[in-house]
């Protein structure tokens, strides 16, 4: 199934296309969270602090994945508004060709650098073997993240948003009942987890792949498409390349955090970890509806009606507002609740350190939601640019920012307080540059 998002009220047909994209993501995320739940609530804090650790290590190797989707999936979107479609498919195949290399290549980084990249973060003795092992087997897994994320982007440059949810819900619900199973069933440990998620991603993958091909191949055209393209590989590169950067220097600036957090102890690594999931979820969720509205941006402005554009800004914002009250209601207010689900019996300091996060943070949510819409609008337009210098300047503020504040008396909660001062800063270029568009 394909939809045209060049026809309807913009509104109504942004909202349609973001809604399921919303809920694809929420289950995206249960498989970092169900990780992080499972092995806090059934093994420790410690393993709970190592699952953390790991993670913002993975969000590197995600970042590369989510650079290939969006490159291909912008690319696409604006061929498929064309109707372009020998062109389109082309794009697809030369998408996975290039994603397939740079897979491969991140795999072997991330088999053979564990160990440095954990000593890079100053992960503590007393998590870094737990810490090792997922980062492993998670290397392992990286081809069913990139090509899951290749199937999801072509989706919805196609204008379906719905398939990829169902197949992330029945996925990432496995997800969890696995974990338990592995952990307090086969008495796995961490490892548990790790091949829980492994197993699930790896069949949402190759389900994704085989219905991505199955509907291009429903999409007649006059010729048959080229299985390579080097001009069409640069544009989707013009894409993809900014926006790896863009996200695996958000990684590597969360990395940095990391080490300084790591430097207060497992107590607070636990907190943070926690915290840091709730809060991801969010931003996560955020930053995709920010691609649905790249990909409504990429095909208007390839049918030439950079009119919708301007109104579909408006609605994105409208969307991500009405999402962000009750989030930021619920972690503000009663975060503890939600905390408590990652955590069996937790310190003191590791509460109070995941709800001073939340309560910093969550108010937050308004500014950078705004932010990531705009930034939705600049990512479908090509213009790269402007998106990578406001997404930079809130990565610098918030990584030199949280060195100094955690110098102060503020200690830890001094890193929190660097979010809201980069989140702000780059809102505001971002929505300057989209105001200058010429869509306006």
């Amino acid at each position: 199934m394909t939809h045209d998002l060049t026809v309807g009220k913009p509104q109504t047909v942004l909202w349609k296309f973001c809604l399921p994209l919303f809920g694809s993501v929420i289950f995206q995320q249960i498989y970092n969270i169900a990780d992080s739940l499972v092995v806090g609530k059934f093994i420790g804090e410690n393993a709970l602090a190592a699952v953390g650790n790991s993670y913002e290590i993975t969000l590197i190797f995600i970042a590369f994945a989510f650079g290939c989707n969006m490159g291909c999936s912008v690319v696409v979107s604006r061929l498929f508004g064309a109707r372009e479609y020998r062109d389109m498919k082309t794009a697809v195949y030369t998408a996975c060709i290039a994603s397939a290399l740079v897979c491969i290549l991140l795999m072997l980084a991330g088999i053979a650098g564990a160990d440095f990249l954990l000593r890079l973060i100053r992960t503590p003795e007393e998590v870094f073997a737990d810490s090792k092992i997922y980062l492993d087997i998670y290397a392992w897994g990286l081809p069913f993240v990139f090509f899951y994320n290749i199937a999801a982007g072509i989706f919805s440059a196609l204008g379906d948003s719905k398939t990829p949810f169902y197949f992330l819900m029945v996925s990432s619900l496995s997800n969890v009942a696995v974990d338990i199973w592995f952990v307090k069933g086969l008495g796995m440990g961490v490892a548990g987890v790790a091949w829980a998620t492994f197993l699930c991603q790896g069949i949402s993958c190759l389900l994704a792949m085989a219905v991505v091909f199955r509907r291009l191949a429903a999409i007649k055209t006059g010729e048959k498409p080229r299985l390579f393209s080097v001009a069409l590989l640069r544009q989707i590169s013009a894409i993809a390349v900014p926006s790896i950067l863009q996200q695996s220097s958000i990684s590597m600036g969360n990395i940095i955090i990391q080490g300084i957090i790591n430097g207060f102890g497992a107590p607070v690594m636990a907190g943070y970890s926690a915290a840091v999931k709730l809060n991801n979820l969010i931003i996560t969720s955020f930053t995709t509806l920010g691609n649905g509205v790249s990909n409504y941006t990429a095909q208007n402005l390839g049918a030439n009606l950079p009119g919708r554009v301007r109104q579909g800004f408006g609605a994105g914002v409208k969307l991500v507002w009405m999402l962000s009250l009750p989030l930021f209601l619920l972690y503000f207010f009663k975060g503890n609740w939600v905390l408590q689900l990652f955590m069996d019996s937790p310190t003191e300091l590791a509460m109070q350190t995941g709800m001073n996060f939340l309560r910093i943070l969550s108010p937050f949510y308004f500014v950078i939601s705004a932010k990531l819409v705009a930034d939705g609008i600049l990512r479908g337009a090509g213009k790269m640019n402007l998106f990578m210098f406001a997404t930079f300047t809130d990565l610098i503020l918030r990584v030199l920012l949280a060195f100094c504040f955690s110098k102060t008396g503020l200690g830890a909660t001094g890193i929190w307080c660097a979010w809201p001062v980069g989140w702000c800063t780059s809102a505001f270029l971002s929505i300057r540059f989209y105001r200058q568009g010429s869509w306006n």
